[in-house]
C-alpha cells in the first residue's frame, strides 16, 4: 500500500503498519520534496558547516507518548529545551507587547509554572489555568486507548473524551473558568502566538491550553525529522522522494491504480519526468489535500473542504551583535531577554511586527578569517522582514559596520505552517472512501496541529486499516 506524505502523519502510519498487521507488508512512500520530515525540517548552518538547525517544529513534550516512545526505540539523543546557554547570555524570556516586557522570567523554557513571578503577578488566573491545563491533558490522552481509539470520527472521539472546548472560543472556555486578563492576553496570547502565529481571539480553546502544556519540552540532536526517518526506514520500506503522486482512480478490484511523476536530470541536458502506474489495496493521504494537486476517477464523494492555513515566515540569521536592548524599550546597560515572544497593546494599539525571536546559541562562522563567534538567531514573523528590520534587531552602538559584517548568514522561508483554529464541531473524518482503501490523516489539524497529533492519526488510521483488512479476511 502506498502513502503520498513522508513527515509526522505518513511516517506514523507506515510504522504503526508494520506495528499492528500481523503479517508480511510492502508499504511504498511517495514524498513530493526531496527530503523527509514534512514541516519538521532543518537547514545547513552557513550552508557548508554541516551543523544543522531547526527549521520548523521545534519542541515536543513528554505527554507527546508517540514521539517520546520513538525516541527511546529508536535510542535517539535529545535535549531538554532551553538547556543550552547561548554562551555567556543570562537566559531569559520575555513577553513584549511592541512597547515594553509585561513579564519576564530568568529562563527562556515555556515552563510558565516553575516561575514564582507568574503566580504573584497574576494570581488565581495562572493557578486556574494551570488547572484547567491538567485537566486537558488528561482528556486528551483518552483518545490514544480503547474505547475511544482507534476513532473513525475526530469529532465523536473528541466528545466522547470531554474536549468540548474545541467548539468554544477561547474566551468563552477562559470566562467559563475565571480566567482573565492580564494574564490571558499576557502569557495565553504571548504562547498561542509563538506556536500558532494568530492572537487568542483566532484559536478555539481546547488549542489555547494545548499551547499552555509545554512543560518538560524537548527537542532532537540534529532535528526532529530524524524520527520520522527512522520510523520509515524501520523495515524494508520503499520511500521515493522527489515523487509526485498525480491521479488516483479505481481498480478493477478493491483498490486504486495511482498514477506518479518522477522529475530527474537527464544527461545533463535539463530535467525530464517520468510516469508511472501501479496498483494497491489501498492509499494514505498523508497532507492537507488542498496541495496535493491529484486528480480523482471517479472524484471524491464528499471531498475534504480547503483547510485554510496561516502564511509564517521564518528568518534564521547569524551575527557577532547581540540584541539590542533600545529596540526592546531597555536600558543601554541591560540585556535583551534570550527568548522574546509577543503579545499586543491592551491600548488596542498596532501589534509587534513579530511573533518571536530567539538567540537559539553561539556558533562558530568558519568563513571568518580568524573563525569567531556569532549568535544564531530565528525570528517568527507575519510578512518577510527587510534588512533595515534585521539590523534594527541588532546592538551595533557606536560602530559603523557594513550590512554584511552585521548579518553574517541569512536563511528564509515561507511556510503555510499551520491552520487556522476558528471553533469547530465537525472535522474531515479519515476515511474519504466507502471501500476502505482510502484514507486521510490531515483532517485533524484543525482540531489541534502538532506533530504529535499528526502521529496519532496516523497510527489511528494504520489500525482502521488493519482493522478492515482482518474483518474483511473473517468473511
Amino acid at each position: 500500500m502506498p502513502q503520498r506524505g513522508a513527515g509526522a502523519g505518513g511516517a506514523s502510519t507506515a510504522f504503526y503498519l508494520h506495528q499492528v498487521y500481523p503479517g508480511l507488508l510492502n508499504v511504498t512512500i511517495y514524498e513530493r520534496e526531496d527530503y523527509f520530515g514534512g514541516r519538521s525540517t532543518t537547514v545547513i548552518l552557513y550552508g557548508d558547516t554541516g551543523e544543522q538547525v531547526e527549521l520548523g517544529a521545534s519542541i515536543f513534550v513528554d505527554i507527546n507518548h508517540n514521539l517520546v516512545s520513538a525516541v527511546e526505540h529508536f535510542n535517539i539523543s535529545t535535549v531538554d529545551y532551553g538547556a543550552e546557554d547561548p554562551d555567556g547570555l543570562t537566559a531569559s524570556l520575555g513577553v513584549w507587547n511592541g512597547k515594553t516586557f509585561v513579564f519576564r522570567q530568568n529562563e527562556d523554557s515555556y515552563e510558565w509554572w516553575n516561575d514564582i513571578k507568574l503566580f504573584w503577578k497574576y494570581g488565581m488566573s495562572a493557578i486556574r489555568t494551570q488547572h484547567l491545563v491538567k485537566d486537558t491533558v488528561q482528556k486528551f490522552l483518552r483518545m490514544y486507548n480503547a474505547p475511544i481509539f482507534p476513532f473513525k470520527s475526530i469529532g465523536k472521539a473528541a466528545l466522547d473524551a470531554g474536549l468540548s472546548a474545541s467548539s468554544k472560543t477561547s474566551g468563552q472556555l477562559l470566562k467559563e473558568n475565571g480566567i482573565y486578563a492580564p494574564f490571558s492576553s499576557d502569557i495565553i496570547q504571548a504562547a498561542t502566538r509563538v506556536n500558532y502565529a494568530q492572537n487568542l481571539a483566532q484559536v478555539h480553546g481546547l488549542e489555547a491550553m494545548v499551547c499552555m502544556a509545554a512543560d518538560r519540552a524537548m527537542s532532537v540532536n540534529g532535528g526532529h525529522w530524524q524520527i520520522f526517518d527512522r520510523m520509515l526506514r524501520h523495515k524494508k520500506n520503499e520511500v521515493l522522494l522527489s515523487t509526485h503522486v498525480t491521479d488516483i482512480s479505481l481498480s478493477g478490484k478493491p483498490g486504486y491504480h495511482l498514477v506518479t511523476s518522477t522529475s530527474s536530470m537527464s544527461n545533463g541536458q535539463g530535467r525530464s519526468a517520468s510516469i508511472n502506474v501501479r496498483v494497491f489495496d489501498a492509499i494514505v493521504l498523508a497532507g492537507p489535500l488542498q496541495y496535493a494537486n491529484i486528480t480523482f476517477k471517479p472524484p471524491l464523494a464528499s471531498p475534504p473542504p480547503p483547510i485554510p492555513y496561516v502564511t509564517l515566515y521564518v528568518t534564521l540569521f547569524t551575527s557577532p551583535y547581540r540584541l539590542s536592548p533600545s529596540r526592546f524599550g531597555l536600558a543601554d546597560s541591560e540585556h535583551a531577554p534570550t527568548t522574546i515572544l509577543t503579545t499586543v497593546p491592551a491600548d488596542g494599539g498596532p501589534p509587534p511586527n513579530l511573533f518571536s525571536l530567539s538567540t537559539l546559541r553561539t556558533v562558530i562562522n568558519p568563513h571568518t578569517l580568524p573563525a569567531r563567534k556569532e549568535y544564531l538567531y530565528k525570528l517568527f514573523s507575519p510578512a518577510p522582514p527587510s534588512i533595515e528590520d534585521l539590523l534594527g534587531l541588532l546592538d551595533t552602538r557606536n560602530i559603523s559596520p557594513t550590512n554584511d559584517s552585521v548579518i553574517t548568514w541569512q536563511y528564509d522561508k515561507k511556510w503555510h505552517a499551520y491552520p487556522y483554529l476558528p471553533p469547530r464541531v465537525s472535522y474531515d473524518n479519515p476515511q474519504l472512501d466507502e471501500l476502505g482503501a482510502l484514507w486521510y490523516t490531515s483532517g485533524i489539524e484543525p482540531f489541534i496541529s502538532t506533530m504529535e497529533t499528526s502521529s496519532l492519526m496516523g497510527k489511528n488510521v494504520a489500525q482502521l486499516i488493519v482493522d478492515r483488512w482482518l474483518t474483511d479476511i473473517r468473511r
